[in-house]
């Protein structure tokens, strides 16, 4: 566990393992920590895992007038010059990247401007475009402000972002999109651009995004697969983990029988 002064903001890293790299994106409520019951067992199968908390987001600081940046074009810029500036202080080569919903974008944002970095892509529960803005959405699906979610709910935004920051975290997130913006949220363009192998992930229970989403993504990318987790909630990694990393592990093993030399 580490931190790594980017853009003048302190950003929290772990890095773990040995063998080819996985860089593990978190979602837009979320931090690394989401991601604790899963990387050991991709640690297991010999890969190197890199974990990070996006600035403003876990443990990294949120640097001067967050709320702005938060809300600004510039937002999914900096997010990949971080994940950037992070591969190349950690003198890595590519990367298999693997983001869940906002961690996605930045995943496939990454893909299509560093393509030389990067080896293959997971994504799941991302959304491709969406049929109303943003901040309607937001607000459709995030109703409730943090004091009126479940305890357990409460609990666990506590832990990622620690008790003086989870409220605000949560209520900033409701309201704007970060990666996915304001207004109308369009990805496909970024995903046609994209020449590396790709697996989507999506479930068929999701409450934000319809299983549509994943198909319209899948649709947009050259060489892309397509898993779709029956019965499963938003929140692939934590309703189905054991699937999860099942999709994982054989999207790699191919793409170990098939890529090139």
């Amino acid at each position: 566990m580490a931190y790594l002064e980017i853009n003048g903001v302190q950003i929290f890293y772990e890095f773990y393992g040995q063998g080819e790299t996985v860089c593990l994106l978190h979602h837009g409520f979320g931090a690394s920590k989401m991601w604790q019951e899963i990387y050991p067992a991709i640690i297991e199968a010999g890969f190197q895992v890199l974990m990070y908390d996006r600035r403003g987001y876990g443990m990294s600081e949120e640097g001067h007038d967050f709320v702005n940046y938060y809300r600004s074009q510039e937002f999914r810029k900096i997010c990949i010059d971080e994940l950037e500036k992070l591969r190349q202080h950690l003198d890595l080569g590519s990367l298999h990247l693997v983001g869940h919903c906002e961690g996605g974008v930045v995943a496939s944002d990454y893909a299509a401007t560093y393509t030389q970095y990067v080896k293959t892509l997971v994504t799941s529960s991302t959304q491709c475009y969406s049929p109303m803005t943003m901040k309607e959405l937001n607000a459709l699906k995030f109703p409730k402000l943090f004091s009126e979610l479940d305890i357990e709910l409460q609990k666990k935004l506590i832990k990622f972002h620690g008790p003086d920051r989870a409220e605000f975290r949560y209520d900033l997130h409701r309201s704007f999109g970060g990666s996915y913006g304001a207004g109308y949220f369009d990805l496909s363009s970024v995903l046609r651009s994209i020449p590396q192998p790709a697996l989507v992930i999506f479930p068929d229970r999701s409450f934000i995004f319809d299983v549509e989403q994943g198909v319209a993504f899948y649709r947009c990318l050259e060489k892309g697969q397509l898993t779709v987790l029956t019965g499963c909630g938003h929140n692939t990694y934590e309703n189905q983990p054991q699937e999860y990393l099942k999709s994982l592990f054989n999207f790699w093993e191919k793409y170990e029988k098939t890529k090139p030399g």
